[in-house]
């Protein structure tokens, strides 16, 4: 199958759109890391300080932590940061890796982030109309941090897709990309 190549050069505008996309929701992730840290630190304070405490402390960080999670995955695919299960990818020549990496992203990674996003919104939909909250005394509304989950694999799955358009564009000849990967640190 053969794409025109004005058709691959227009479909990566579109991934670099995506890719900056990413780039935005990573900086939220980042700064979702520092004001749970800092909320950490208050809450410990105030906690031993002054010994008052309240689960909205406790709670907003694992929300936090939520957001950092699932805002930045799309962008450890994107940096090609991601945890690889196959254990001779390094050993395939480019052409190999780029396969693979079409393989992995359109059966494996796309199917999955939509069927998460399609299980997770009538969750997301029942909290937020419900208005449910913790039931932990001072705990907060729920549906922000289920909010997450939905939106972290509909940025993941649009990384995917750019993922795949650049691995198309790189099999057209028309994107240069570094296929090198190396394995982390054992």
């Amino acid at each position: 199958m053969h794409l025109p190549e004005t058709l691959v050069k227009r479909l990566l505008t579109f991934a670099r759109w995506i890719d900056a996309l990413n780039d935005r929701a990573a900086t939220l992730a980042t700064w979702a890391v520092l004001a749970a840290c800092l909320i950490s630190a208050a809450n410990a304070f105030v906690r031993y300080g002054l010994d008052f405490s309240s689960n909205a402390f406790l709670e907003i960080q694992w929300y936090l932590f939520a957001a950092c999670v699932m805002l930045g995955t799309a962008q450890v695919l994107r940096l090609n940061e991601h945890v690889r299960v196959d254990v001779v990818y390094s050993l395939y020549p480019s052409r190999g890796k780029v396969m693979v990496d079409l393989m992995g992203l359109a059966v494996f990674l796309l199917p999955v982030t939509l069927l998460v996003i399609y299980l997770s919104w009538p969750l997301l939909v029942s909290q937020f109309t419900s208005g449910e909250r913790s039931s932990n005394a001072g705990g907060l509304i729920r549906w922000p941090v289920t909010l997450t989950l939905p939106l972290g694999m509909a940025l993941l799955s649009l990384q995917a897709v750019s993922e795949i358009i650049k691995r198309v564009g790189w099999l057209a000849h028309v994107h240069e990309m570094d296929t090198h990967y190396e394995r982390p640190l054992q």
